[in-house]
């Protein structure tokens, strides 16, 4: 008889990181809009912080960045057991690697890599173990929901769940849209994929924060001079969410379970 194959090891979001044309002001933007705090990491990386939680990397765009067009933009991390592996893994299943695997000494080994539909992201071995255990769910400060435009929804599951082992929990029908697929990691829900509209340019991820109310930080985006490109909405299950841009382009997105 032959042997079941082997699932593939779960592997979730882990970081999150902000590359941005002007780190100093989107720090500030991102302090008022969200309630972070900033905290260098070194001369070119700042942490922003919920409290004493790390939940993402706010870096200026260099030199590399540009020769590869990098705009500002918000990139998530997954977690792997072996960012080499990982990387032959994704070229395997028609992806794409926009940086080899590198090392940041002390911190880990990461390479930028992109989905067959050209979603990037990064994939992430620390060096030892994580000292920033996920939060309760719904925390403010924290990402709360990942949700990737895809190029093709079937198409783009299957390479997901086939390299991380995240899986299918169940679709929400949007009529001409299509379905919207939620996913899970570690049988609790994380996020969701959908075919891209016709007017999305590109495949590409976009990243849920928590808010403890919609209304209150869609207010604080505007103050800060950043635009609120659709919403306030309720979605099913009674969320409301708002999608957002900061005011160096990068695209965001807040969440909260009260208006």
């Amino acid at each position: 008889m032959a042997a079941a194959a082997k699932a593939p090891e779960t592997c979730p979001f882990c970081w999150y990181e902000l590359t941005t044309t002007d780190a100093k002001a989107a720090g500030t933007f991102y302090s008022a809009v969200i309630g972070w705090t900033t905290k260098p990491a070194d001369a070119e990386y700042t942490l922003l912080l919920a409290g004493e939680r790390m939940v993402a990397g706010l870096m200026a765009i260099n030199a590399e960045m540009k020769a590869r067009n990098v705009p500002s933009c918000w990139t998530g991390y997954i977690y792997v057991p072996n960012v080499d592996d990982y990387v032959a893994k994704v070229i395997a299943a028609g992806g794409k690697v926009h940086r080899p695997a590198s090392d940041i000494p002390m911190v880990g080994r990461f390479a930028v890599v992109a989905d067959p539909h050209g979603a990037g992201f990064i994939l992430f071995t620390p060096s030892g173990s994580d000292p920033n255990p996920p939060a309760a769910l719904g925390t403010p400060g924290m990402v709360g929901w990942r949700e990737l435009y895809a190029g093709n929804l079937d198409e783009a599951f299957a390479f997901y769940a086939k390299l991380f082992g995240w899986t299918k929990a169940r679709d929400h029908d949007m009529g001409p849209m299509g379905a919207y697929r939620i996913f899970a990691i570690d049988g609790v829900e994380a996020g969701g994929m959908m075919t891209k509209p016709p007017q999305v340019p590109m495949a590409g991820w976009n990243y849920y924060i928590n808010v403890d109310a919609i209304d209150a930080a869609v207010a604080r985006v505007t103050r800060a001079n950043g635009m609120i490109l659709n919403g306030p909405m309720q979605v099913p299950g009674g969320t409301w969410i708002a999608t957002c841009r900061d005011p160096q382009g990068a695209a965001f997105s807040l969440t909260a379970q009260r208006r």
